[in-house]
């Protein structure tokens, strides 16, 4: 009974180090996230239904650029700004994440209609569209609903269509609420690696959560179950636009045999598959951009 007393203890003591360690460890990465947003020096548009914040970078045909959850302007920008050299990056923040307002409940279709706007009003005629992890939802849903403002799809590690309509749906697609926070998402990121094959410094990415938290509630109610809940509306074969589609197999998150599989309903793809990389297709930014460059080229 002794023992068992001072192994609880010790368990509470070496709980209450770790987050001690990690708060202070936190406050530091937190202030240096901040002033990494600050720097960037997004841009401002007041749309029909309030703001849209993005970064315009670049020349050249235009990439329009959906993040993933837990992203903004900024991670949008950093998965494509080596491209800049020779394109036009265009990174919004999408609904409830950093500066962005949402329209209407934040749907992906309500998404595009955003994007339009702000493609308007920049007089940008035809885009790019491209799609990252659960970014791709919003992208494939722009593909469909406005072909004639695409001249292409490129997805990284997307989100995937359902090959039939499914019978069950999970309706909450996001980390539970709890962790959708600062301290706590720090906490278990030393698991990153195990859990999504990330490793733990990607939580520096996310940071600040607090500023991200309305996105990813939209994600997860929203916009990651869209493809299942409107399956019918997702008629993927109708995409006629070329399409680039990347993919590691050591994915944790996008499970590779489900996106085989889903995979074939586009109709006019050429994929682009690693054996390793993850989630995040690390080690393979220069194979990926020489592809995106020739796949643009080939049909800008």
């Amino acid at each position: 009974m002794k023992n068992l007393k001072l192994l609880f203890v010790i368990i509470i003591i070496s709980i209450s180090f770790y987050t001690i360690i990690m708060s202070i460890k936190l406050t530091i990465d937190l202030k240096d996230a901040k002033e990494q947003l600050k720097s960037y020096q997004p841009s401002q548009m007041i749309l029909s239904y309030g703001n849209i914040e993005y970064l315009d970078r670049g020349d050249g045909e235009v990439l329009l650029v959906c993040h993933v959850i837990f992203g903004g302007f900024d991670q949008g920008y950093e998965s494509l700004k080596d491209l800049t050299k020779d394109f036009r990056i265009l990174s919004p923040s999408r609904f409830g994440y950093l500066n962005s307002h949402v329209l209407g409940k934040g749907t992906p279709e309500e998404q595009c209609k955003a994007y339009i706007e702000l493609l308007d009003k920049l007089n940008i005629d035809k885009v790019f569209i491209v799609g990252t992890s659960a970014g791709g939802t919003v992208a494939i849903r722009f593909a469909l609903d406005y072909p004639n403002r695409c001249k292409g799809l490129i997805l990284y590690s997307s989100a995937m269509p359902e090959t039939e309509k499914p019978k069950k749906i999970n309706l909450y697609q996001a980390p539970p609420n709890f962790l959708c926070n600062n301290l706590p998402m720090y906490l278990i990121s030393p698991f990153f690696k195990t859990i999504m094959g990330m490793e733990r410094n990607v939580v520096k990415t996310m940071l600040p959560i607090d500023k991200r938290k309305k996105g990813v509630k939209i994600d997860g109610e929203i916009t990651n179950p869209d493809m299942a809940v409107n399956y019918d509306n997702y008629i993927i074969e109708e995409i006629e636009i070329p399409t680039l589609i990347f993919q590691s197999k050591d994915d944790k998150i996008t499970k590779y045999e489900k996106f085989i599989t889903s995979v074939k309903r586009f109709k006019n793809s050429t994929l682009k598959i690693f054996e390793t990389g993850g989630h995040l297709l690390v080690g393979h930014e220069k194979e990926i951009n020489d592809t995106v460059k020739n796949f643009i080229n080939a049909h800008k």
